[in-house]
């Protein structure tokens, strides 16, 4: 199993800007952010997860 390694800056705020940005879709009737809230957080938690997993993302 590979050692967790910490996402590059770039990633690491991709990854922040679209979970929240789902987050509030989830939360506050706005309506692009509410129709695609979903796949937002969704979004984020897996550009953070590849970024932890793969060294040099």
């Amino acid at each position: 199993m590979r050692k967790p390694s910490a996402p590059k800056k770039i990633t690491w705020i991709i990854g922040i800007i679209a979970g929240a940005l789902g987050i509030i879709g989830h939360f506050a009737r706005i309506d692009i952010l509410s129709e695609y809230s979903y796949a937002l957080l969704l979004i984020g938690f897996i550009v953070l997860a590849v970024g932890t997993t793969f060294k040099g993302v």
